[in-house]
């Protein structure tokens, strides 16, 4: 198991998962479910149980991030919209001020 952080645009940390398996978690040291603390290597149904909650936890964890970027993305997408509105503006403006010095000549 490793964790890779990222850094995005806005300067949040992203965090990924990734996992390497053999057999089914939780069931044991040396049986494919790898160490990952006492309840974990000694296998049975408190092992499963507890790879179980791990996952969830961590799937959660990857949809709240997901949500995050979502409603992030969301707001840059808003805020550069506002920007093209106010330099469309800023265009007419300017343009507006060269048609009137074109009519005082």
């Amino acid at each position: 198991m490793f964790a890779i952080r990222k850094l995005r645009p806005a300067g949040a940390i992203q965090h990924l998962r990734c996992m390497s398996q053999l057999g089914d978690l939780g069931s044991g040291a040396g049986k494919g479910g790898g160490g990952g603390g006492s309840i974990r290597e000694a296998g049975g149904a408190f092992g499963k149980q507890e790879a179980a909650r791990e996952e969830e936890y961590f799937h959660r964890k990857q949809q709240e991030q997901l949500q995050k970027l979502k409603s992030d993305l969301k707001d840059e997408i808003s805020f550069h919209e506002e920007q093209i509105k106010r330099h469309q503006e800023a265009i007419s403006r300017h343009k507006a001020r060269v048609s009137d010095l074109d009519t005082k000549e």
